[in-house]
């Protein structure tokens, strides 16, 4: 059974960073194309970065030049930093498989962006 485990999220001023980690209890980061995505309050989850097993990245327009998806095999992780955040960066965030599987959803971690 795969385990997703997001850290790193907390309460940031508008213009400030975060750097968010998602450890993965399997070696999947480094088999499978993995993303970031987040669930702001009374909106639909979004994918808002994406990472191949080849490291080729997308972004979703609303943080590309913002964000950035990286990862580390060796330790199974995934990370995405966050910087110049917004109001309305503001939501839980999540790691998952892309596309994302419904067994591996874990608990997310909260950003809140806010002065």
């Amino acid at each position: 059974q795969v385990q997703l485990v997001e850290s790193g999220g907390g309460l940031v001023q508008p213009g400030g960073s975060l750097r968010l980690s998602c450890a993965a209890s399997g070696s999947i980061v480094s088999r499978y194309s993995m993303a970031w995505y987040r669930q702001a309050p009374g909106k639909l989850r979004e994918c808002v970065a994406t990472i191949s097993s080849g490291a080729d990245t997308t972004y979703a327009g609303s943080v590309r030049g913002r964000f950035t998806i990286s990862r580390d095999n060796a330790k199974n992780t995934v990370y995405l930093q966050m910087d110049s955040l917004k109001p309305e960066d503001t939501a839980v965030y999540y790691c998952n498989r892309y596309p994302s599987r419904r067994d591996y959803w874990g608990q997310g971690t909260q950003v809140t962006v806010s002065s």
